[in-house]
């Protein structure tokens, strides 16, 4: 697609294709059909599947174009969507999943319970950061015929229900995967899947395109003609486009939080912050603990009571968001524990305990120097990073800060294990297992595997913990397990949770039908459409 064209399609984005049909009989408006959205995100995805990377960029494209066994509705219960039901067995040893009929992938071939085996065991269990954990106890999955999948199980697991949407565990077509490496293939930058949305191109540096597909199973949908996804570096012309109205969606907090208050005033625009619940997502602090300093549990003990978490927020994110000091974030109240070691704000301290783990304050102020590296997936971020590098300093420690694109984190981070201190988000997801087991686990210590152990983190008590709770069947006694879990590994500290991930997303009033569910920021466009112009 040309720049003429995508100029072309920007200024007209809100011109529709058809013309409103008023008000349905219930009230509500009855949904527009045709034109463009355009949503701008960054950083561009590396991959146009979630199945092996799981950063939200490649999530929010790829849950257009892939559909998931179920979605998740506004009380986090499954609901129908590749299988239409389900039942598990009285052992609790086997998921019996009917799939839907009549469903085709985007060339045209039957979607069978094959593709749903191939998915589970090659895919989700082999590859997916963390699906490696969350289906560790699937062992089998049997297809006595193309519309049956038994999930065969080697103990309950009370996970499973809770990872099968469409962007956390995509069904991929065996025909296209099926006998290399999906991490490798080219097909994963010209995906097919069964989902609303074609792939069109992927103009890289600048643009991908989808487009309608007509033959999707849920008869009428998608609305939209074509989604455009425009990957815009600068976070200031991310707030102009949407200003403009050359782009009407921008979701993971995309724009600078100096604008807020500015484009809340905007007549034509709305702020939502439901969307992202599922994810559970935290920012941590993470170390590096191959590290002979870090190996030191007082040094981390001393960076953690250096942390003043609140100022933080409101230095950088406006105060747009709210400390956390568990591994399990406080939103999920059902695993949640206020139970747990904690590391107040004390440099008196954060000193002395460097002190005792001999590291005193040399010639010039400094102690030892340290690398770190922030998420680049927001510039807030790099505030982050100076930020961070300055309350480090005030206990004697160098801090070389070095921002970094997307890939090169990947690779610095979870191929080489090259660097002392990282800071990021981790989706903790609706149940921990599913987000903590990837990363907590000394068996998840795996180079190029995307957000998992990169930690070197290794605790016999706490994969001790990790067993439990993947293997125990009494609810409650599986969280007090996580009560236990989040106890040991924050006195362990290879990471400390700093603060609740401030998402939200700014979309112009005329577009409609967004899912603002639990999981409804990466959940795909299937039910969106764009109102007409007065």
């Amino acid at each position: 697609m040309s720049r003429t064209c995508l100029s072309a399609l920007s200024v007209g984005i809100l011109l529709l294709a058809s013309s409103f049909l008023g008000a349905s009989m219930a009230g509500e408006p009855t949904p527009v059909r045709g034109g463009t959205l355009i949503a701008a995100i960054y950083p561009e995805p590396v991959t146009l599947t979630a199945t092996y990377n799981n950063q939200y960029a490649n999530r929010v494209i790829s849950a257009n174009i892939f559909d998931g066994l179920v979605y998740y509705d506004d009380k986090f219960q499954p609901r129908p969507r590749l299988a239409t039901s389900w039942e598990v067995a009285a052992d609790g040893l086997s998921i019996t999943f009917h799939l839907r009929k009549g469903v085709t992938w985007h060339d045209g071939v039957p979607f069978t319970s094959a593709d749903v085996k191939y998915s589970a065991l090659e895919v989700w269990k082999k590859v997916h950061s963390r699906g490696r954990s969350t289906f560790s106890a699937l062992k089998d999955v049997e297809t006595p015929d193309d519309d049956t999948a038994i999930f065969r199980l080697s103990s309950p697991s009370q996970v499973i229900l809770s990872a099968l949407d469409g962007a956390e565990s995509q069904v991929v077509p065996k025909h296209i995967f099926d006998g290399g490496d999906i991490r490798k293939s080219p097909e994963n930058a010209r995906p097919i899947g069964t989902g609303p949305f074609r792939f069109k191109e992927w103009k890289r540096g600048q643009y991908v395109v989808l487009e309608k597909n007509p033959d999707y199973w849920d008869k009428g949908k998608p609305y939209l003609d074509r989604v455009i996804y425009r990957f815009i570096p600068d976070a200031a012309a991310r707030s102009g486009a949407l200003e403009s109205g050359e782009v009407s969606y921008i979701p993971y907090a995309g724009v600078p939080f100096s604008d807020i208050a500015r484009l809340k005033k905007n007549p034509e625009l709305k702020f939502e912050s439901r969307g992202y619940a599922y994810a559970a997502q935290t920012y941590f602090i993470g170390f590096n603990l191959r590290s002979p300093v870090l190996s030191n549990l007082n040094v981390r003990q001393a960076i953690a009571h250096i942390i003043d978490r609140q100022r933080l927020i409101d230095t950088v994110w406006y105060g747009q968001s709210k400390p956390e000091y568990s591994v399990v974030p406080e939103s999920l109240t059902r695993f949640y524990t206020s139970d747990i070691p904690r590391y107040a704000y004390d440099v008196a301290k954060a000193g002395a305990l460097l002190d005792e783990a001999g590291y005193p304050v040399k010639a010039g102020g400094k102690r030892f120097t340290l690398r770190l590296y922030t998420d680049p997936s927001s510039g807030q971020f790099l505030l982050a990073g100076e930020f961070l590098r300055q309350e480090f300093s005030k206990i004697g420690i160098d801090i070389a800060f070095s921002p970094l694109d997307n890939a090169t984190f990947l690779k610095k981070v979870y191929s080489d294990y090259d660097y002392d201190i990282i800071f990021q988000g981790f989706g903790v997801m609706l149940d921990p297992q599913m987000g903590l087991t990837r990363v907590f686990d000394s068996k998840a210590q795996s180079p190029g595997v995307p957000y998992a152990n990169a930690f070197a983190y290794s605790s016999p008590a706490t994969d001790r913990l990790i067993t439990a709770y993947q293997n125990e069947v009494d609810p409650q006694r599986r969280i007090d397990v996580f009560h236990q879990f989040q106890r040991q590994t924050l006195t362990d500290l290879p990471l400390l949770p700093v603060m609740e991930a401030p998402f939200f997303t700014v979309y112009n009033r005329k577009l409609q039908g967004l899912d603002f569910s639990p999981a409804g920021a990466h959940s795909g466009f299937r039910d969106a459409w764009i109102a007409a112009q007065p």
